[in-house]
C-alpha cells in the first residue's frame, strides 16, 4: 500500500520534531538516546515515541476500555499505512484530559510527524517497530483494564506485565542493533536471551520508585502472593512504613530488579567494545537504575519518588565513569560490582521467552522468574 504520510520537504521537519519533543516526554531517554550512532539514534528515538503514544492512550483516564482498544487498533493501522495519521491525531487529541501531560498531548497532536519518520525507515526496521508496538498494545490492555490497589497475583504476573510494557522493548532494541552491526548480529541469540531483562529491570525500578504515586492513582503492580508470604496485604500498605515485613518485601522486590539489571549488564558486555555509543546508551540506563535501587533500599520509609530520585551529582558521576570505562570490560565489571555491593540480589532462574512465545501462549509466565522469597530472606546480598 502506498505511504500515506508526507514526504519531501516534510521529512526534515518530521525528523527535527522528534528530536525536539523527546525531552518533553522523557528526560532519561533524552539523555541516553543521543549516545547512539546517528542512524540508530533516529530509529530508536522514533521507536520510543511510538511506544509513548501507545502508552499515552492506555494511561488516559477519560478514555473507556473500549475507546483504548479502538485507538490502539487505529494507531497500529496507521503504522501499517492503512489509515491516515492525521485522522488518528484529530480524533484522539480532543479526548485527552489534563491528567495527560502537556508533552504527551503535544506528541499525540503531532503523531503524523512521528509516523512520517517511521515510514521512511527500511522495511525490516518498520517490521521490528510494528511488532513491538503491537505486542505492547495487546499486553497493556490486558493489565490496565484490571489494575487496582490489590496488585498482581504473584511475581510471575509482575514479570509478565513488565515484559509487555518494557521487556519487549529490550528485544526490539536488540533487533535494531543486530540490523545495524554484523558483529552484534553474531551475538543475536545470546543477546535475545538477556534482552527482556534490560527493559524489565528498568521497569521494576520505576515501579518501586513510583509506588506511592501509583497508589494515589488507584494502581499497584506488586505481587500479592509473595507479599502475603511475608505477612503483608498489598492493598493495605501505606507510605512511611518501616516495619520488618514491609522492609523484607521491599528488599525482595529490589533483589528481583537487581537480578534483571545484572542480566542487563551481561547483555551490555556482549556489545563489541568499539561500539561505545551503544554501550553508553545501555550503561547509563543501568547505572541510574542501580543508583535508584540503592536509594530505595536505604530509604524504605520513602513516600514519594522524589525522595529516592538520583541527584544530578550522581548522574554526572555515572556519565563520567562510563565514558572512561566503556571500552574495557574488566573496568566495567569492577564499576558494576562496586555500585551493586550491598544490594539484595535474587537469582533469576530461566531466560525470558521470545516474542512468539508471548503471542501464542499469553497465559504462561514471562520474563525471568525468581525461585522463592526464601532465597532473599536467607541471604539477600550478593
Amino acid at each position: 500500500m502506498a505511504n500515506l504520510t508526507s514526504t519531501g520537504s516534510g521529512s526534515f521537519e518530521a525528523e527535527a520534531y522528534q528530536e525536539k519533543i523527546l525531552p518533553g516526554v522523557s528526560r532519561s531517554f533524552a539523555l541516553t538516546i543521543p549516545q547512539l550512532p546517528c542512524d540508530l539514534r533516529k530509529v530508536v528515538t522514533n521507536a520510543y515515541l511510538l511506544c509513548r503514544i501507545a502508552d499515552t492512550i492506555e494511561d488516559e483516564p477519560e478514555l473507556s476500555a473500549l475507546q483504548k482498544v479502538v485507538f490502539h487498533e487505529q494507531f497500529l493501522a496507521v503504522l501499517r499505512a492503512e489509515e491516515k495519521p492525521q485522522n488518528f491525531a484529530k480524533q484522539l487529541t480532543p479526548l485527552l484530559s489534563k491528567a495527560t501531560s502537556s508533552g504527551e498531548r503535544e506528541l499525540i497532536a503531532n503523531a503524523p510527524l512521528i509516523v512520517c519518520n517511521t515510514h521512511r525507515f527500511s522495511a525490516s526496521q518498520r517490521q521490528v517497530l510494528l511488532k513491538c508496538v503491537s505486542i505492547m498494545c495487546q499486553g497493556m490492555g490486558c493489565y490496565q483494564s484490571n489494575a487496582s490497589l490489590e496488585g498482581l497475583a504473584d511475581q510471575r504476573e509482575v514479570d509478565r506485565y513488565c515484559y509487555y510494557v518494557a521487556g519487549v522493548v529490550g528485544e526490539m532494541l536488540t533487533e535494531l542493533f543486530c540490523q545495524y552491526s554484523d558483529e552484534i548480529d553474531e551475538k543475536r541469540a545470546d543477546m535475545l536471551t538477556l534482552a527482556p531483562s534490560f527493559g524489565e529491570g528498568l521497569q521494576l525500578t520505576n515501579i518501586l520508585k513510583d509506588l506511592w504515586e501509583d497508589r494515589r492513582q488507584g494502581v499497584c503492580w506488586l505481587p500479592r502472593k509473595e507479599f502475603e508470604e511475608l505477612g503483608l496485604k498489598v492493598d493495605a500498605i501505606t507510605p512511611g512504613g518501616s516495619d520488618k515485613a514491609f522492609v523484607a518485601a521491599l528488599r525482595y522486590m529490589v533483589g528481583v530488579a537487581h537480578g534483571h539489571l545484572h542480566n542487563a549488564f551481561r547483555y551490555t558486555l556482549l556489545i563489541p567494545p568499539q561500539e561505545t555509543g551503544i554501550r553508553r546508551f545501555c550503561l547509563w540506563a543501568i547505572g541510574l537504575a542501580v543508583l535508584t535501587l540503592r536509594r530505595i533500599k536505604a530509604r524504605s520509609a520513602y513516600s514519594s519518588g522524589q525522595q529516592v530520585k538520583v541527584s544530578r551529582r550522581f548522574v554526572k558521576a555515572t556519565i563520567l565513569g562510563t565514558h572512561l570505562t566503556a571500552r574495557h570490560d574488566w573496568m566495567l565489571k569492577l564499576l558494576f560490582s562496586g555500585a551493586t555491593t550491598g544490594l539484595p540480589f535474587t537469582p533469576l532462574l530461566s531466560p525470558g521467552p521470545g516474542l512468539s512465545h508471548w503471542v501464542t501462549e499469553p497465559s504462561l509466565s514471562g520474563g525471568y522468574q525468581a525461585d522463592s522469597v526464601s532465597l532473599l530472606l536467607r541471604d539477600g546480598d550478593k
